[in-house]
């Protein structure tokens, strides 16, 4: 390349800054791409990284040359660093791990590299570069589980404001100090305790759950989800609120654990130099299937929701099945309306950080535009979603037909198979889905309208998400939250063994569920995707739980349901299922918490 570029009397500069403005060019459009237009993206991204391939190539090529004619260190950190906010944006678009793996090596070997340490306290605009890197480093590394390097770059994030602050004016540095107590609040919700083993499917931690050939004429398999969860001041970080984060691991598989080696094959280009041999958590098993295709919205506005679940909805394929989770109040209560509303609150962070995320999902259409239902059928939905509480609030805008979704807006997809998860005080309304669907029966998991009361310090200290959300992620973590057991007091070998409990009484439900003559269809045909399953009997644990815990002991609001109705082998009242509760109460001696039938046989182990 470069005898050409000689031949030609074209100074090497001159062909760098071409390639590099045509690779700007090309990013900006990808990242500002709606998420409803995969198609579109999926051919797109490959001809962008083309581009960054190309560019990256010559500049190793050229190093050299190329510095002598005033390249800086911090341009070429810039490349790396759109490469790995590449890597990371198509890992959100497709699921596939072994693009969060390499967006994690690339930024590794910026951190390791120093590439902005070069006038960092000379020039504000390499200060917020460094600032954004390590913002956008963190959420790698926090959704590919490196707790240890999250911790690792959030006390290197803060000691850089502070050393910013007393260098620069300290107003430039406002907005990444309210990043800052986002991820420290992030991480004082997300505890240690609530990590004690991957959220994600791990083939060696969580039950071979073997539920046999389900009495079913098809089997569904779990293709695709939709991710959303809006709370006035809820934790998040970034884009990413914390009950949106535990979903997005629960329906990932957890990869074997081998070492990974990046050879740069994914991106047709020689690696920075020494990035092969920076080892990473292997997240592309080829031993494991494909993770389900995620979307996650943060703050949809309504047409850009219904835009998105038509988008999937149309490309589902006939095996498949979408899971839809949403986690919002009803009530307009929740709803601030001073002027510091949970939109606003968060335009200083959003200003600076608008590119902060190369995955940013664009909201569009007018969020103020009411999606009016239609159809004979709908009428009692209509009516219900009149009524307070009618739906799930996703803005602050007071206004329930431009920021609500309604259990309406719904029902025009299930043409295609849906499981639909509810977090809501709200959520009962969402029942009426059922019997009004318009060619294929939903799976409806709602949630309790009222929260039981918690007892656990930790919780009370700082909050911890959603209770029905906890229990469908982290079952165990989620039993001892109700019974106010600490993680302080917490011993392994009983964390360990309470684990193992619920694990053989989660392979017997699941036994039970497929040898059932009177198991709905709409459950028989999702009994062999295992992300779905385990699910189903995380929620026949929490039902069980919620059901015997005494301060609601037999309270229907503090219950969660499901549409259609599971044999009553399995409803909390069964022996089977009592005795799960009680066992798992016998292990960390929270009995008295719990009001079980007198006839039912106390285990002191098992």
């Amino acid at each position: 390349m470069s005898q050409q570029i000689s031949g030609n009397n074209i100074p090497l500069s001159e062909v760098y800054w071409s390639l590099v403005n045509k690779a700007d060019k090309k990013f900006s459009k990808i990242r500002d791409l709606p998420f409803y237009e995969r198609t579109r993206y999926e051919n797109y991204f490959f001809k962008v990284f083309k581009v960054y391939t190309q560019l990256w190539k010559f500049q190793q090529e050229n190093r050299q040359k190329l510095v002598e004619a005033g390249l800086k260190r911090w341009e070429i950190g810039e490349i790396a660093s759109r490469i790995a906010q590449l890597y990371y944006g198509h890992y959100m678009r497709t699921s596939d791990a072994g693009y969060l793996s390499e967006s994690y090596v690339f930024y590794e070997a910026i951190l390791t590299r120093e590439y902005f340490k070069e006038g960092l306290f000379q020039d504000l605009n390499i200060a917020n570069k460094q600032l954004r890197f390590l913002a956008r480093f963190l959420m790698v590394c926090l959704v590919l589980g490196r707790r240890e390097m999250v911790h690792q770059l959030v006390d290197q994030f803060k000691r850089l404001i502070d050393e910013c602050k007393r260098t620069f004016q300290e107003t430039d540095f406002k907005e990444w100090k309210v990043v800052a107590q986002d991820i420290v609040r992030f991480l004082k919700s997300d505890t240690a305790f609530m990590n004690t083993r991957p959220l994600r499917y791990s083939l060696v931690l969580d039950p071979n759950l073997d539920a046999g050939t389900p009495r079913a004429s098809r089997s569904l398999r779990l293709t695709d989800a939709i991710l959303s969860s809006y709370y006035y001041n809820e934790v998040k970080y970034s884009e990413l609120t914390l009950d949106s984060f535990r979903m997005l691991q629960c329906l990932e598989w957890e990869p074997s654990g081998s070492l990974y080696q990046s050879t740069g094959a994914k991106m047709g280009l020689n690696a920075p130099v020494g990035v092969a041999r920076i080892n990473s958590q292997s997240m592309n098993d080829p031993t494991l299937p494909p993770n389900p295709r995620k979307a996650v919205l943060y703050r949809p506005s309504i047409t850009h929701f219904l835009a998105v679940l038509a988008t999937i909805c149309e490309e589902l394929p006939s095996h498949g099945i979408l899971l839809l989770y949403l986690s919002a109040s009803g009530k307009n209560g929740q709803i601030s309306t001073s002027p510091l509303s949970a939109r606003s609150a968060t335009n200083v962070e959003e200003n600076i950080l608008r590119d902060f995320e190369s995955h940013t999902i664009k909201q569009e259409g007018d969020p103020s535009l009411q999606i009016t239902p239609s159809g004979q059928s709908l009428k009692q939905i209509s009516e219900d979603a009149a009524s307070t509480p009618c739906g799930l609030s996703f803005g602050s805008h007071g206004l329930t037909g431009s920021s609500y979704i309604y259990p309406s807006d719904l029902v025009p997809f299930t043409r295609k198979p849906l499981f639909i998860i509810i977090d809501s005080d709200s959520s009962t309304v969402f029942k009426n889905i059922c019997g009004a669907e318009k060619g294929e029966p939903a799976a409806l998991l709602l949630s309790p309208s009222h929260t039981p009361p918690l007892i656990s310090a930790d919780f009370s200290r700082q909050p911890s998400g959603s209770l029905f959300t906890i229990f469908l992620t982290s079952p165990v973590q989620a039993f001892c939250l109700l019974s106010g057991i600490s993680a302080s007091d917490m011993e392994t070998d009983i964390f360990t063994k309470a684990e193992k409990l619920l694990s053989s009484f989660m392979n017997e439900w699941a036994s039970t569920l497929a040898t059932s003559d009177t198991l709905h269809p709409v459950w028989s045909q999702i009994l062999k995707d295992p992300f779905l399953r385990r699910l189903l009997l995380r929620f026949i644990f929490c039902r069980a739980v919620l059901a015997l815990y005494t301060p609601v002991f037999n309270n229907k609001q503090n219950q969660p349901e499901c549409f259609p109705s599971l044999p009553e082998l399995l409803v909390p009242t069964a022996p089977a299922v009592q005795s799960a509760v009680l066992l798992m109460a016998n292990v960390f001696g929270a009995t008295s918490k719990f009001t079980l039938p007198q006839d039912i046989t106390m285990l002191e182990s098992f």
